[in-house]
Protein backbone atom coordinates (compact mmCIF):
# COMPACT_ATOMS: atom_id res chain seq x y z
CA UNK A 1 0.00 0.00 0.00
CA UNK A 2 3.03 2.71 1.55
CA UNK A 3 4.74 1.76 -1.99
CA UNK A 4 1.85 2.37 -4.38
CA UNK A 5 0.69 5.20 -2.40
CA UNK A 6 4.66 6.40 -3.42
CA UNK A 7 4.42 5.37 -6.90
CA UNK A 8 0.89 7.98 -7.12
CA UNK A 9 2.81 10.86 -5.51
CA UNK A 10 5.45 10.29 -8.39
CA UNK A 11 3.17 10.40 -10.82
CA UNK A 12 1.29 13.65 -9.49
CA UNK A 13 4.78 15.28 -9.17
CA UNK A 14 5.31 14.72 -12.50
CA UNK A 15 1.89 15.85 -13.86
CA UNK A 16 2.54 18.86 -11.66
CA UNK A 17 5.74 19.97 -13.26
CA UNK A 18 4.49 19.81 -16.63
CA UNK A 19 1.56 21.56 -16.11
CA UNK A 20 2.73 24.30 -13.85
CA UNK A 21 6.89 24.35 -13.31
CA UNK A 22 6.50 27.64 -12.09
CA UNK A 23 4.53 26.57 -9.06
CA UNK A 24 6.17 23.52 -8.47
CA UNK A 25 9.57 24.91 -8.32
CA UNK A 26 8.58 27.66 -6.31
CA UNK A 27 7.33 25.11 -3.40
CA UNK A 28 10.11 22.31 -4.30
CA UNK A 29 11.35 21.12 -0.62
CA UNK A 30 15.15 21.96 -0.27
CA UNK A 31 15.58 19.50 2.14
CA UNK A 32 14.59 15.90 3.31
CA UNK A 33 17.62 13.97 1.66
CA UNK A 34 18.27 12.62 -1.63
CA UNK A 35 16.15 9.60 -1.77
CA UNK A 36 12.98 11.15 -3.03
CA UNK A 37 14.44 12.56 -6.23
CA UNK A 38 16.18 9.77 -6.58
CA UNK A 39 13.29 7.66 -6.48
CA UNK A 40 11.81 10.29 -8.98
CA UNK A 41 14.62 9.49 -11.41
CA UNK A 42 14.22 5.94 -11.11
CA UNK A 43 10.72 5.87 -12.31
CA UNK A 44 11.33 8.07 -15.16
CA UNK A 45 14.11 6.34 -16.42
CA UNK A 46 11.84 2.58 -15.86
CA UNK A 47 9.42 4.23 -18.08
CA UNK A 48 11.94 5.22 -20.48
CA UNK A 49 12.76 1.78 -20.49
CA UNK A 50 9.58 0.45 -21.35
CA UNK A 51 8.98 2.89 -23.79
CA UNK A 52 12.32 1.41 -26.27
CA UNK A 53 11.17 -1.79 -25.33
CA UNK A 54 7.67 -0.94 -26.68
CA UNK A 55 9.36 0.25 -29.66
CA UNK A 56 11.70 -2.09 -30.19
CA UNK A 57 8.82 -5.08 -30.18
CA UNK A 58 6.81 -2.75 -32.94
CA UNK A 59 10.41 -2.72 -34.64
CA UNK A 60 10.62 1.21 -34.37
CA UNK A 61 13.71 1.32 -32.32
CA UNK A 62 16.52 -1.37 -30.92
CA UNK A 63 15.39 -5.29 -32.11
CA UNK A 64 16.02 -8.11 -29.44
CA UNK A 65 13.78 -9.72 -27.33
CA UNK A 66 12.73 -9.84 -23.32
CA UNK A 67 16.12 -9.80 -22.51
CA UNK A 68 17.03 -6.97 -24.12
CA UNK A 69 13.94 -4.90 -22.86
CA UNK A 70 15.45 -6.04 -19.54
CA UNK A 71 18.64 -4.74 -20.66
CA UNK A 72 17.22 -0.90 -21.58
CA UNK A 73 15.68 -0.98 -18.57
CA UNK A 74 18.83 -1.49 -16.27
CA UNK A 75 20.83 0.18 -18.21
CA UNK A 76 18.78 3.52 -18.43
CA UNK A 77 17.85 3.50 -14.89
CA UNK A 78 22.17 3.20 -13.99
CA UNK A 79 22.39 5.58 -16.62
CA UNK A 80 20.29 7.99 -15.44
CA UNK A 81 20.57 8.13 -11.74
CA UNK A 82 24.85 8.71 -12.13
CA UNK A 83 24.25 11.45 -14.89
CA UNK A 84 21.88 13.04 -12.40
CA UNK A 85 24.54 13.51 -10.03
CA UNK A 86 27.02 14.15 -12.34
CA UNK A 87 24.51 16.96 -13.77
CA UNK A 88 23.65 18.30 -10.62
CA UNK A 89 27.47 18.76 -9.60
CA UNK A 90 27.97 21.02 -13.29
CA UNK A 91 24.73 22.86 -12.80
CA UNK A 92 25.73 23.57 -8.86
CA UNK A 93 29.06 25.36 -9.87
CA UNK A 94 26.75 27.27 -12.90
CA UNK A 95 24.55 28.12 -10.21
CA UNK A 96 26.82 28.90 -7.65
CA UNK A 97 29.08 31.40 -10.37
CA UNK A 98 25.77 33.10 -10.98
CA UNK A 99 25.69 33.60 -7.58
CA UNK A 100 23.27 31.17 -5.46
CA UNK A 101 23.67 30.14 -2.07
CA UNK A 102 21.37 26.87 -2.44
CA UNK A 103 23.73 23.97 -1.15
CA UNK A 104 24.40 20.90 -4.09
CA UNK A 105 21.18 18.86 -2.58
CA UNK A 106 19.04 21.55 -3.65
CA UNK A 107 20.74 21.39 -7.23
CA UNK A 108 20.13 17.64 -7.43
CA UNK A 109 16.46 18.18 -6.16
CA UNK A 110 16.24 20.40 -9.49
CA UNK A 111 17.68 18.53 -11.73
CA UNK A 112 16.13 15.15 -10.54
CA UNK A 113 12.82 16.13 -10.92
CA UNK A 114 13.42 17.89 -14.56
CA UNK A 115 13.86 14.11 -15.67
CA UNK A 116 9.92 14.29 -16.30
CA UNK A 117 11.18 14.99 -19.45
CA UNK A 118 12.63 11.79 -19.87
CA UNK A 119 9.52 9.72 -20.90
CA UNK A 120 8.20 12.54 -23.09
CA UNK A 121 11.59 12.52 -25.34
CA UNK A 122 11.47 9.01 -25.46
CA UNK A 123 7.97 8.65 -26.68
CA UNK A 124 9.08 10.87 -30.10
CA UNK A 125 12.52 8.90 -30.34
CA UNK A 126 11.45 7.61 -33.65
CA UNK A 127 10.98 10.99 -35.36
CA UNK A 128 14.58 11.66 -35.74
CA UNK A 129 15.86 14.68 -33.96
CA UNK A 130 13.05 15.46 -32.72
CA UNK A 131 13.53 14.24 -29.02
CA UNK A 132 16.87 15.84 -28.85
CA UNK A 133 15.49 18.92 -29.84
CA UNK A 134 12.32 18.35 -27.18
CA UNK A 135 14.74 17.38 -24.65
CA UNK A 136 17.37 20.33 -24.92
CA UNK A 137 14.36 23.09 -25.14
CA UNK A 138 12.28 21.91 -22.14
CA UNK A 139 15.38 21.62 -20.08
CA UNK A 140 16.90 24.69 -20.72
CA UNK A 141 12.95 26.17 -19.76
CA UNK A 142 13.09 24.12 -16.59
CA UNK A 143 16.53 25.19 -15.79
CA UNK A 144 15.50 28.68 -16.42
CA UNK A 145 12.80 28.95 -13.77
CA UNK A 146 14.65 26.64 -11.47
CA UNK A 147 17.33 29.30 -11.73
CA UNK A 148 14.53 32.29 -10.72
CA UNK A 149 12.21 30.50 -8.55
CA UNK A 150 15.14 28.37 -6.24
CA UNK A 151 17.84 30.13 -6.94
CA UNK A 152 17.07 33.46 -6.88
CA UNK A 153 19.41 34.47 -10.14
CA UNK A 154 18.01 37.13 -12.18
CA UNK A 155 15.66 36.58 -14.93
CA UNK A 156 17.99 38.10 -17.45
CA UNK A 157 21.27 36.27 -16.51
CA UNK A 158 19.37 32.86 -16.36
CA UNK A 159 17.39 33.42 -19.90
CA UNK A 160 20.95 34.42 -21.13
CA UNK A 161 23.31 31.67 -19.27
CA UNK A 162 21.19 28.61 -20.15
CA UNK A 163 20.08 29.84 -23.59
CA UNK A 164 23.60 29.87 -24.29
CA UNK A 165 23.98 26.27 -22.79
CA UNK A 166 20.98 25.34 -24.57
CA UNK A 167 22.18 25.78 -27.91
CA UNK A 168 25.66 24.19 -27.32
CA UNK A 169 23.21 20.75 -25.76
CA UNK A 170 21.08 20.66 -28.90
CA UNK A 171 23.65 21.02 -31.28
CA UNK A 172 25.82 17.71 -29.57
CA UNK A 173 22.80 15.65 -28.78
CA UNK A 174 22.19 15.99 -32.69
CA UNK A 175 25.54 15.45 -33.73
CA UNK A 176 25.80 12.38 -31.21
CA UNK A 177 22.47 11.27 -33.05
CA UNK A 178 23.60 11.60 -36.13
CA UNK A 179 26.62 9.38 -35.69
CA UNK A 180 24.78 6.95 -33.83
CA UNK A 181 21.73 6.62 -36.63
CA UNK A 182 24.51 6.61 -39.18
CA UNK A 183 26.30 3.79 -37.09
CA UNK A 184 22.49 1.77 -36.89
CA UNK A 185 22.06 2.36 -41.05
CA UNK A 186 25.47 0.60 -41.49
CA UNK A 187 25.05 -2.02 -39.23
CA UNK A 188 21.16 -2.71 -41.11
CA UNK A 189 22.73 -2.60 -44.38
CA UNK A 190 25.71 -4.83 -43.21
CA UNK A 191 23.16 -7.48 -41.91
CA UNK A 192 21.22 -7.40 -45.07
CA UNK A 193 23.86 -7.72 -47.35
CA UNK A 194 25.98 -10.23 -45.91
CA UNK A 195 23.92 -12.26 -43.48
CA UNK A 196 25.51 -14.55 -41.43
CA UNK A 197 29.45 -14.32 -40.98
CA UNK A 198 30.13 -18.14 -39.73
CA UNK A 199 28.83 -19.37 -43.11
CA UNK A 200 31.22 -17.74 -45.00
CA UNK A 201 35.20 -18.82 -46.04
CA UNK A 202 37.33 -17.37 -43.49
CA UNK A 203 38.93 -14.91 -46.27
CA UNK A 204 35.88 -13.68 -47.34
CA UNK A 205 34.44 -12.79 -43.99
CA UNK A 206 37.41 -11.14 -43.13
CA UNK A 207 36.56 -8.92 -46.18
CA UNK A 208 33.57 -8.53 -45.11
CA UNK A 209 34.35 -7.54 -41.54
CA UNK A 210 36.80 -4.81 -43.33
CA UNK A 211 34.55 -2.90 -45.14
CA UNK A 212 32.22 -3.27 -42.63
CA UNK A 213 34.39 -1.78 -39.84
CA UNK A 214 35.75 1.03 -42.84
CA UNK A 215 32.18 2.18 -43.27
CA UNK A 216 31.82 2.63 -39.65
CA UNK A 217 34.71 4.77 -39.30
CA UNK A 218 33.36 6.64 -42.64
CA UNK A 219 29.92 7.53 -40.54
CA UNK A 220 31.57 8.57 -37.46
CA UNK A 221 33.63 11.50 -39.24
Amino acid sequence: MESNTSFNKIIQTALKILKTPVAFYQTMPKSGGYLEPMLFVIVMAIFVGLIMTLFSILGLGMHGGMMAGIGTILFTVIASIISSFIGAAIIFVIWKLLGSNESYEVSYRCIAYASVVYPLVAILSPIPYLGSILSTLLGTILMIIASIEVHGIKPKTAYIVFCVLGIIAALTNISNEMVVRNMAEQTDEFTSQFGDLSKMPPEEAGRTLGEFFKGLEQGVQ
